[in-house]
């Protein structure tokens, strides 16, 4: 049977996993299929004929389909390349699944986000559908899925609605962190923390996340993800060629095939969920044990004060 739902696939310069996650594609013989390639870096010797070599690869289409592709002639980074690519994305598709070179999904993946793509296509409140499951083994809420504020991104699938809220430079940041929102969303001053840290970093450096301002985007209009009680996405991409996982262990190495699918019987946040995601996946464990006497207080007094002084200077804005 054919895959009704678009996919979207980002490569780059890595055959060997372009063309293990470009099988399961193949699998799914999607009717539509939407690829994006940035181009090779001029300092990197090897990329060209890899990057040749990853775009030969995804030309082999051998069943009936739409096909675009959205190919770099120079090198835009992952920042850009992924959030100018989804962007053109979704001026084609109102929904669409999207898969990295380095994202290797079960076949139920893509069965799982069809069904809640056409569940949700008209609930405000999910924003996407994710593959990812980091929960260890437990399983949470009534149904084959729950709600997190979490938008994990090895594998997922969303509409044009949620993408089009989306502002890569985050404008919102970091008044948005004197909210009641905030606070609401983030209750946990060490995950305030890491998080405040995080957006910091992002919209004051060029530091080459897209996911982070994605995860910020969520946050800002309280969308909800919908993640699975099984790890549906291997992520493989882990080593010395990795934009940013180069030392680190995947957490997502194995997948587990989903079920007849139950909906849960309310959209709601697990908060459970949430905060094992935050001390396993993002560290909140390691940020407690190590922070000195006195350390989360002093964080806080200066988080006030840089509070004060963004008022301060918004006002003066304003006055003149």
């Amino acid at each position: 049977m054919q895959l009704k739902t678009p996919v979207s696939f980002f490569v780059f310069n890595r055959p060997h996993l372009t063309e293990e996650t470009f099988s399961r594609i193949r699998e799914q013989r999607p009717s539509r299929l939407l690829v994006v390639a940035d181009g090779p870096r001029p300092d990197h010797a090897t990329d060209h004929a890899q990057v040749v070599a990853v775009r030969r690869i995804v030309q082999n289409v051998d069943w009936p389909c739409d096909v675009e592709r959205l190919y770099a002639e120079e090198n835009l980074g992952l920042r850009e390349r992924m959030s100018t690519g989804l962007s053109w994305v979704f001026t084609r598709v109102d929904r669409a699944i999207v898969l990295e070179d380095d994202c290797v999904p079960n076949t139920t993946f893509f069965r799982f986000c069809e069904e809640l793509l056409d569940y949700y296509e008209d609930d405000p409140r999910v924003g996407m559908i994710t593959g990812n499951n980091f929960q260890g083994g437990n399983w949470r809420g009534d149904g084959s899925y729950y709600f997190s504020k979490y938008p994990h991104c090895w594998g997922w699938a969303t509409w044009a609605r949620a993408w089009q809220l989306h502002d890569p430079s985050m404008p919102y940041w970091p008044a948005m962190e004197s909210t009641p929102n905030w606070a609401e969303l983030i209750g946990d001053p060490f995950e305030q923390q890491y998080w405040a840290r995080i957006f910091d970093m992002v919209t004051e450096t060029d530091f080459e996340s897209w996911a982070y301002p994605w995860t910020a985007t969520c946050f800002y209009y309280g969308l909800l993800t919908a993640t699975p009680n099984v790890n549906l996405v291997a992520n493989i991409g882990f080593g010395p060629d990795a934009t940013h996982t180069r030392l680190a262990k995947s957490p997502a190495v194995e997948t587990q095939p989903m079920g007849s699918i139950r909906h849960p019987d309310v959209v709601r946040r697990n908060r459970e969920a949430e905060s094992h995601d935050f001390e396993h996946v993002y560290g909140g464990r390691e940020l407690r044990e190590r922070q000195k006497p006195w350390g989360l207080v002093r964080w806080v007094a200066r988080r006030i004060a840089r509070r004060l002084r963004f008022a301060y200077r918004t006002h003066l804005k304003r006055s003149l």
